[in-house]
């Protein structure tokens, strides 16, 4: 769904009324003094919360497979047959071997970047608490 000019102003002009800024001004205020506490480097931190402020922007949320391995990470933490345990074993078994091998790259890309994902909210978020 494309958004027009017209709409994405009209957003901006809510999130300026409500304040949204205001609101992420004093949570980036909040995490810097924990951060300071906890030894975590500040322009990381920095870099981070802009990029959630850009996913909320842009109302981006987390998709089905990110919070499978999330919840497995959290629960079990990393482990050797983590692309066993995301396999959809009904439609893998529906595969030749070439298709099987590719949806094992594939489910193997997508799992090392939802891992680097949740090591950056782990290091910023679940961390912190």
């Amino acid at each position: 769904m494309e958004r027009t000019l017209k709409a994405l102003a009209k957003e901006a002009k809510q999130r300026m009324k409500r304040g949204f800024w205001q609101e992420c001004e004093t949570k980036l205020e909040e995490e810097r003094s924990n951060a300071k506490q906890q030894g975590i480097n500040e322009s990381k931190l920095s870099r981070y919360m802009k990029e959630k402020v850009e996913e909320s922007i842009r109302g981006e949320t987390p998709d089905e497979f990110y919070l499978k391995v999330r919840a497995l990470l959290l629960s079990e933490g990393e482990v050797s047959d983590a692309i066993g345990r995301l396999t959809d074993r009904a439609y893998y078994d529906t595969l030749s071997y070439s298709e099987k091998q590719r949806y094992n790259l594939e489910l193997s890309e997508k799992y090392l970047r939802a891992l680097e994902r949740f090591k950056r909210e782990y290091e910023f978020e679940i961390r912190g608490r």
